[in-house]
C-alpha cells in the first residue's frame, strides 16, 4: 500500500511557427530570419488566452493548496517563461512566487521543450546544465531534480544527465520499459542519479480522462482517486500532468479546480503523504532498485514511444529538415543562428502534425492543439507549409558558410 505521493506538473508554451512560410531575404540578418520563421503575435494571442483560462486560476489553486500543506513539484520552460515575462508580468510575478514557496520544489526541464536529446547529446547536457543554473537565476530556486523534454528518457539520455549533479529524473513508467516492475519504487541505472516513474495510469485518470463522459471512471471524484491511489501497491505512486490540464484540457466546469481542492483532505483521511521528488529520494534511496533502460526512447505522450512524434511521413519528413537545420547552423558557429535551429526542433512541431493521417484519441488532441489559424491550409497544406519554414531556413544559412 503506497503512503506517499509525489505529483509533478510541467507548464510549457511552444513558439508556434509562421504559416504560410514567408521568404527570408538573401543576406537576412538573424532578427529578420526569425520575424520570417516564428508568428509570435499568435504566439501571445495563445499565450493570453491560456493564461485566462489555465494559468491564472491554476497558479493561484496551487498556491492556496500549497499553503494548505501540499507538498508538490513544477517545471518551466525556458519557452513559457519568456513568453510570461514578455506579454504578462502579473503572471510571471505569479510563477515565481509559485516557486518560490517552501512546499514547491523546481524541476528543471529541457529549455525550449525541444528534441536535442535525439540530436545532440553533449549539447543536450550542456543545455541541461544551462538551463539549471538559468531557473535558479530567475525563479531563485536551483533545481535538483530533472525532466526532459515529454519525459524522454532512454540509455543514453541518462548518461548525459548522470554527472550533471541532479539527483533524480522522470521516466515514464510504461509496461515496455519497467517489464515486471511496478512504477511504484525508486529505480537507479548508474550510481548517483535516481529515477522517479510516473504511474501513467493514475497520472492519466486526471491528465486525460477526468472530463471524458465515456470513461467508466466518470465522474472521478476525489474520494474515489484518493481511495484508488491508497490501494496502490509500492513504497510512493509518481503522479505528473501538463500544468495545462487544469482550465485548458479541462475547463472550469468540468469540476477539475474544485477535485483538486477536495484532493488534500481525502489524502489526510487515508494516511497518504505527499513528497517532493527530493524527499522521495532521500527516503527511498538505500532500497532503489536496478533499472535497465531501453535504448529506444520513452516518453509519456502516446503510447509511450516515439511513435506519437514520428509515426507518420510527415512527421519523419519534418524531423529529417530538423536535423539538416540544425547540424547546418552549428557549421556556421553563430550562436543566433544555433539558438534559431533551437527553436526549431521543439517538440511541439511534430506533436502539432500527429494526426496526419492518423485516426483516433491521440489524433485528436494533437488536432485540438493545431493552431485554428493553419486549418484554412488544409491538412495537405499545414505540412507542405511547415516543411518549406524549415527548407528556407535552411536555405538561409548559406549566406553563413
Amino acid at each position: 500500500m503506497a503512503q506517499d505521493l509525489v505529483i509533478y506538473a510541467v507548464v510549457h508554451q511552444p513558439r508556434r511557427l509562421k504559416l504560410p512560410a514567408q521568404p527570408i531575404p538573401k543576406g537576412a540578418g538573424s532578427r529578420d530570419i526569425e520575424r520570417c520563421l516564428f508568428d509570435d503575435q499568435l504566439n501571445e494571442e495563445y499565450f493570453h488566452k491560456v493564461a485566462t483560462y489555465c494559468y491564472y486560476p491554476a497558479t493561484e489553486m496551487f498556491l492556496e493548496l500549497a499553503g494548505g500543506g501540499l507538498k508538490f513539484s513544477i517545471g518551466f520552460s525556458v519557452s513559457v517563461l519568456r513568453q510570461a515575462d514578455a506579454w504578462d508580468k502579473k503572471l510571471f510575478d505569479l510563477f515565481r512566487q509559485l516557486a518560490a514557496h517552501p512546499n514547491v520544489e523546481l524541476v528543471n526541464v529541457e529549455p525550449y521543450h525541444s528534441f536535442l536529446p535525439l540530436l545532440d547529446l553533449p549539447m543536450f547536457a550542456k543545455r541541461m546544465a544551462w538551463s539549471r543554473d538559468n531557473l535558479e537565476k530567475v525563479l531563485g530556486k536551483r533545481p535538483e531534480v530533472t525532466d526532459t523534454t515529454e519525459m524522454l528518457m532512454s540509455d543514453a539520455i541518462y548518461h548525459a544527465l548522470d554527472g550533471l549533479g541532479f539527483s533524480g529524473a522522470f521516466l515514464d513508467g510504461r509496461p515496455w520499459v519497467l517489464e515486471w516492475r511496478e512504477p511504484t519504487h525508486l529505480y537507479h541505472k548508474g550510481k548517483d542519479m535516481m529515477l522517479l516513474a510516473r504511474h501513467y495510469q493514475l497520472s492519466d485518470d486526471v491528465g486525460y480522462r477526468f472530463s471524458n463522459k465515456g470513461w467508466w471512471g466518470y465522474p472521478l471524484l476525489a474520494d474515489a482517486y484518493a481511495h484508488w491511489l491508497r490501494d496502490t501497491w509500492g513504497d510512493f505512486v509518481v503522479l505528473a500532468w501538463d500544468y495545462e490540464t487544469f482550465g485548458e484540457h479541462h475547463s472550469r466546469d468540468t469540476g477539475i479546480f474544485d477535485f483538486m481542492r477536495q484532493l488534500p483532505d481525502e489524502l489526510s483521511k487515508r494516511r497518504i503523504v505527499t513528497s517532493t521528488p527530493s524527499e522521495a529520494i532521500a527516503k527511498y534511496r538505500e532500497r532503489s532498485f536496478h533499472l535497465p533502460l531501453p535504448q529506444f526512447p520513452c516518453t509519456w505522450a502516446g503510447q509511450g514511444g516515439m511513435e506519437f512524434f514520428l509515426g507518420n511521413d510527415a512527421q519523419q519528413a519534418v524531423f529529417q529538415l530538423m536535423l539538416q537545420a540544425y547540424n547546418k547552423a552549428l557549421l556556421t558557429k553563430n550562436r543566433r543562428l544555433i539558438d534559431i535551429a533551437l527553436w526549431l526542433i521543439q517538440s511541439d512541431n511534430l506533436h502539432l502534425i500527429q494526426w496526419f493521417g492518423r485516426w483516433g484519441s491521440d489524433a485528436e488532441v494533437s488536432a485540438y492543439f493545431t493552431p485554428k489559424e493553419w486549418w484554412k491550409l488544409g491538412p495537405s497544406g499545414i505540412v507542405w507549409e511547415m516543411q518549406q519554414v524549415y527548407k528556407n531556413f535552411i536555405q538561409a544559412l548559406d549566406a553563413y558558410l
